[in-house]
């Protein structure tokens, strides 16, 4: 006796985004047509795409552990691109301008400007920019660099549903791709991408990051709330079809459980070891939910993720 598995379609897919133009090599993500990793019934055209994150000063919150991979290059962003993408192989890089956040560096939208043209001239792929946060000095900072860069294809992260128009704009005027961000709700997700469409901005142009908690903070309901918008896309809602975009070693580091060390933690491992296997256990989930672009902080992280990615795809798919 034979069992005869029918495949189950969708009318909806995910729209293909390109990130990356001008002096950038273009990488394209999305256009999956089924259920996350469910190769067995449903194209996939593009798998996900992994990213490292740089930044603009020295971060005196990342820990020891994470500093680790990147001495020599915390604070020069131009070293850390090359590395991240010569030496470790990741697929984007992301670079954080921690420096312009009033409280830790209060650096200037020119000196961010600075920052960027420096990855820009040091590697060819995709630059995600990512601001100090929200309010107005996010909209100077990424407005700034949006400008000057114009053309090039960045992926600004991000814009709110409180404070999204000037982003908008910029995304518009000067080619860039923009990552809408909504916290870990389906409807502010989906009511944000509407404010954008109607601020004509293309939807090929835009990246969900529904935002997210690491493993143990949150992670959980933030799966919960991607599969809802992946079977949404899926069910054919064009508000809701972008790739999605997750910041996961920003917060999988936060984590007590990668900094605590000393007995009391002594049955939990060695506490760089820990760290480590606590961002691909963050990774990992995401990318069964949905996720087709991941932002990491440790390369041992990314290059575990790539095996697990490379098992799950054929090559060259």
């Amino acid at each position: 006796m034979t069992l005869t598995v029918k495949p189950k379609t969708w009318p909806g897919a995910i729209r293909e985004v390109t990130l990356g133009a001008g002096s950038r090599q273009g990488l394209t993500i999305g256009g999956g047509k089924g259920l996350p990793l469910h190769t067995f019934e449903a194209a996939f055209p593009r798998r996900p795409l992994l990213a490292l994150e740089i930044t603009d000063v020295d971060p005196p919150r990342w820990v020891d552990t994470v500093r680790a991979p990147w001495d020599g290059a915390l604070g020069r962003p131009d070293v850390a691109a090359k590395r991240a993408v010569e030496e470790y192989g990741a697929d984007v890089v992301m670079l954080h301008l921690v420096g312009t956040h009033p409280d830790r560096g209060d650096r200037s939208p020119a000196e961010a400007v600075e920052a960027t043209r420096q990855v820009l001239d040091a590697v060819g792929v995709p630059l995600i920019v990512k601001g100090p946060g929200g309010g107005s000095r996010q909209n100077d900072v990424l407005v700034r660099v949006a400008e000057e860069c114009r053309g090039e294809g960045l992926v600004l992260h991000s814009a709110a549903q409180e404070d999204y128009k000037s982003l908008a704009a910029v995304t518009v005027a000067y080619g860039h791709v923009l990552v809408a961000e909504s916290p870990i709700d389906l409807n502010i997700a989906k009511q944000l991408n509407i404010l954008l469409s109607d601020a004509n901005v293309d939807m090929d142009r835009v990246l969900i990051d529904p935002m997210t908690g690491g493993l143990g903070y949150g992670l959980e309901y933030s799966y919960s709330v991607m599969q809802r918008i992946r079977l949404a896309a899926l069910g054919g809602d064009r508000m809701l079809n972008a790739p999605v975009i997750c910041l996961v070693g920003e917060e999988a580091w936060k984590a007590k459980e990668v900094k605590v060390d000393g007995t009391p933690a002594a049955v939990w491992g060695d506490r760089a070891r820990r760290g480590v296997q606590w961002e691909i256990a963050t990774a990992l989930p995401l990318l069964e939910a949905g996720a087709d672009l991941l932002v990491l902080r440790h390369p041992e992280a990314l290059a575990e993720v790539r095996r697990v990615v490379d098992g799950w795809f054929v090559a060259g798919s």
